[in-house]
């Protein structure tokens, strides 16, 4: 799939349980802010969530539903969870900007990379029912929590998903992404099918975006993904595996520790949602973390 600026506006598929969504999402070292924030799109109404981090602490979450927008709208003209988005220049800069009685958020998002396409054709989306694109970008803004507000710069990304999930086929699925400096980073998509019950039964897709500027998508030929979890099931530690050309002698190699997450019950699913540090190959990043799994 080749995505063009006319992918820009939400496409909403005429088919049982599809939605599209953006979601942004970003990750300042220097003031431990950390925050994703997900306009969602049906054909019976818009949803939106953010949740927000300071330091180890949730510091805020809101999530909300809401009535659908005139057939053919844009972003522009979703509103749910006090969010509201605009595309400034498609696949090139988007605004970003949210309130409620404990954050508000002010922010634009410049991309720093080609988009890294999740095809419809790849084993991983087929099963999980989505397509789409995830850019890196550069954030820059404020983000106020309580009576603190901060100014972010830093690294995150911006993406747009759709489709049709059926989790009858689907235990859990997973987003990983990781931004590091010089323009680097990663986005990794995996899902699980609904009888299998370990990493190694995951379909996977991953894409590093290196290079340029703007970076270039590189698609990874066999990722591995581990995760260890807590005694209450929660996300600590996580490590990759790339092997990104088919005759590698050897893999890319990283490790990760958890920031900050917390879990939230979304009706008949679950989603941990979550930051890490990471180490990849001697070099340092941060990025998101997120599982949707089944109840």
């Amino acid at each position: 799939m080749t995505v063009a600026p006319a992918d820009e506006r939400p496409r909403l598929r005429d088919a049982p349980g599809a939605s599209a969504a953006v979601t942004f999402a970003f990750a300042d070292p220097r003031t431990r802010v950390f925050a994703t924030a997900r306009l969602g799109l049906t054909a019976e109404g818009a949803s939106g969530l953010v949740v927000l981090f300071s330091g180890d602490e949730v510091a805020a979450v809101r999530a909300e539903a809401t009535q659908a927008p005139p057939a053919g709208a844009g972003w522009e003209d979703v509103r749910a969870a006090g969010l509201v988005t605009t595309v400034e220049e498609p696949l090139g800069a988007w605004t970003l900007r949210g309130e409620g009685e404990d954050f508000a958020l002010d922010l634009r998002f410049e991309a720093r990379s080609r988009p890294a396409v999740l095809d419809a054709e790849r084993p991983a989306a087929k099963l999980g029912g989505l397509e789409g694109y995830e850019q890196l970008c550069a954030v820059r803004g404020t983000v106020t929590t309580a009576s603190t507000r901060r100014d972010v710069r830093c690294l995150g990304q911006r993406g747009h998903s759709w489709g049709a999930p059926d989790w009858e086929r689907l235990s859990l699925s997973r987003m990983l992404t990781v931004w590091m400096a010089e323009d680097r980073a990663l986005s990794l998509v995996a899902v699980r099918p609904a009888r299998a019950r370990a990493h190694a039964d995951e379909l996977l897709d991953c894409t590093l975006l290196e290079g340029g500027p703007p970076a270039e998508p590189v698609p990874v030929a066999d990722p591995r993904l581990s995760t260890a979890y807590d005694a209450e099931g929660r996300m600590v530690r996580a490590g990759l595996e790339l092997w990104v050309g088919d005759d590698d002698e050897m893999a890319r190699r990283g490790a990760g520790e958890v920031l900050c997450g917390t879990s939230l019950d979304l009706g008949r699913l679950q989603l941990q949602t979550s930051f890490f540090g990471w180490r990849i190959d001697g070099r340092e990043g941060v990025g998101r973390y997120d599982v949707l799994r089944r109840i």
